[in-house]
């Protein structure tokens, strides 16, 4: 999730520019984000362990991580969540690595990558569990088949983000070449939806609540990704393993939390429409309300926190076929799923 990186243009050179990215800028994330010192000792006085806590971007794909901080589910289970978010896929990972975020939310590929190069990097548990992305347009029908994007100009974030490996991974498939048969235009994280309406593209692949919003203003919902693509791991927890051995208590209670947090969105969906809203304060009340009620439609938010082969192996081919990555660590050595085993145990 990338507001401090530029656009790769060419795909040969993607994966060595994310391994790159993810180790000159450790240093940097290091001493960004860090939970301010009055928190800090809030924190304390309250006898809560602070975590500070790296999300990619601010969306309602990550429902589940806002309906546990309201509910107080992650205070129960003795965390105070320091959250802020980095921008980016890449930057949330890199906050880990540099320090400043014990844990991060985002493209799990990241973990992969370091892995795949020696690094660290270990997945406790899935967020979002279906590609969380429409393609939405005021000009364009529904496309039933991928075919149907030729001669589309498409507007997605930046790669490395997951909107553009999608979008990219989808045309491939259907036999086309991006630049030729269709044009991806790239624009900051969040800025999808505008581009779109102010003519740059035929059609925005984006996330909500950016989607309820357009449609608010006369836009529709022509493809839907979450279906297309199926079982999806499409944002992992990633930590460190130092971090799993340092503290497994803490790395236990913040995925009891999100196992907990992941089945109230599901079983209360007025309190989650309330967390929304006051996530979402900008938005009419009844775009965030639609929102949600199309978050839980396609089974976005993960209705457990473990992570299942099927959806690691729809990442991992995705990645693979795009250049990203080796796919070379194996399941269980990239994926931990120890603790969420233990919280499902736990919650019965």
């Amino acid at each position: 999730m990338s507001e401090r990186v530029s656009a790769i243009s060419a795909s040969a050179s993607l994966s060595l520019d994310r391994r790159r990215f993810l180790t000159t800028s450790a240093a940097l994330a290091a001493g960004l984000g860090a939970p301010s010192l009055l928190g800090t000792r809030k924190a304390l006085a309250a006898g809560l362990k602070t975590v500070r806590f790296s999300e990619a971007v601010h969306n309602l794909g990550y429902i589940n991580l806002y309906v546990g901080m309201h509910a107080g589910i992650f205070k129960k289970n003795g965390l105070d969540m320091q959250v802020s978010a980095a921008g980016g896929d890449t930057q949330t990972f890199a906050a880990v690595l540099g320090g400043s975020a014990d844990f991060a939310i985002g493209d799990a590929t990241m973990a992969q990558i370091s892995r795949e190069n020696g690094g660290p990097g270990v997945v406790v548990g899935t967020v979002v569990q279906r590609a969380h992305y429409f393609g939405v347009s005021k000009t364009l029908e529904p496309i039933t088949d991928p075919k149907g994007f030729k001669g589309l100009k498409i507007v997605t974030s930046p790669e490395p983000n997951t909107n553009y490996s999608v979008a990219k991974r989808l045309l491939e498939k259907a036999g086309m070449k991006v630049g030729v048969d269709a044009t991806i235009v790239p624009v900051n994280p969040g800025t999808e939806i505008a581009a779109m309406l102010a003519g740059q593209a035929d059609i925005a692949i984006a996330y909500q609540p950016s989607v309820a919003a357009a449609e608010a203003q006369g836009a529709k919902v022509v493809f839907d990704f979450s279906n297309y693509i199926g079982p999806f791991c499409n944002t992992g927890i990633m930590v460190l393993p130092t971090t799993i051995q340092k503290d497994p208590e803490m790395v236990q209670a913040l995925v009891t939390s999100f196992e907990e947090a992941s089945r109230k969105t599901y079983a209360d969906p007025a309190f989650s429409k309330e967390v929304a809203r006051k996530e979402f304060p900008d938005l009419p009340g009844e775009v965030v309300d639609k929102a949600i009620d199309a978050e839980l439609k396609y089974l976005i938010p993960a209705q457990s926190v473990i992570t299942k082969t099927d959806q690691w192996a729809n990442l991992m081919e995705m990645q693979v076929y795009l250049g990203n990555a080796k796919g070379s660590v194996p399941f269980d050595q990239i994926i931990d799923n120890s603790f969420a085993e233990k919280a499902i145990a736990s919650l019965k």
